[in-house]
């Protein structure tokens, strides 16, 4: 891949207009290599013929980027998302116009990179896509280079930003990408308040209009790895109105 326009896009999705008109969309901004499945046995067919993508020409490119409805013929989004992941670790954006938190949760916590919710605007689904394209395979694009870190002890927990997991010396479970970059904002910025907007730009690059709902959603999860009881938090606190913080040293926090 040479630019970010020369990315190779699946949608998956069984309105086979909405496919059409965001193909064209797509294309029109520079994404010539934009291609459609309307069910999950076309879409794993794009994985499964020689691993490789039926674009245009009829010339086949392994995808770099697959746009995910949930509700699909012969099957479901979260399904399909998890075959495909037996064969290739494909960024996934859901697009689908289920909203509730579970759905949200659900795709998010299979690994999915974004959930937007139909209706969308078609701009702003542009936005995400560009986001998660640099973020992926172009790393120059960031604002700041990341430093290495150690260990940092939550009680009994045990983070290691390296590895990218949690461990309570029984259990280790893996972040995902986005909750390792919030918390590694955090840590950075331990004791103070980190804003919503710099942690959603933290995450999501200069595109990340519309990312707030999505945020809550790695927070909640992130508690859920972090936290003794997510309910009640003692690490990463809430200030009401402004963002996130996590806490100083309290006796039981240790950065080795």
């Amino acid at each position: 891949m040479r630019t970010i326009y020369d990315s190779r896009l699946l949608l998956v999705d069984d309105n086979v207009e909405l496919c059409r008109m965001l193909t064209d969309m797509l294309r029109r901004e520079g994404f010539s290599n934009a291609a459609a499945a309307n069910s999950c046995r076309e879409a794993m067919r794009h994985f499964t013929a020689d691993g490789r993508l039926a674009v245009g020409s009829g010339d086949y490119l392994v995808p770099d980027l697959v746009i995910l409805d949930i509700n699909l013929p012969d099957g479901d989004g979260f399904s399909l998302m998890q075959e495909i992941r037996l064969l290739s670790q494909v960024p996934v954006l859901f697009l689908s116009a289920r909203d509730e938190d579970n759905d949200r949760l659900m795709g998010l916590g299979l690994g999915a990179d974004d959930y937007i919710t139909k209706p969308f605007l078609p701009r702003e689904l542009l936005l995400r896509i560009t986001a998660i394209l640099k973020r992926t395979y172009f790393p120059h694009f960031r604002a700041e280079t990341q430093k290495e870190e150690g260990m940092l002890r939550l009680g009994r927990k045990t983070v290691d930003f390296n590895a990218g997991t949690v461990s309570d010396g029984q259990e280790s479970m893996a972040l995902t990408a986005k909750e390792l970059a919030i918390l590694k904002k955090l840590w950075e910025n331990r004791g103070n308040i980190v804003t919503f907007d710099i942690l959603c730009n933290t995450v999501w690059g200069d595109e990340y209009f519309g990312y707030e709902n999505t945020l809550m959603v790695h927070i909640r999860r992130l508690r859920e790895k972090i936290e003794e009881n997510p309910s009640s938090p003692q690490w990463l606190l809430t200030v009401r109105g402004l963002g996130y913080k996590l806490a100083k040293e309290n006796g039981n926090e240790k950065l080795v």
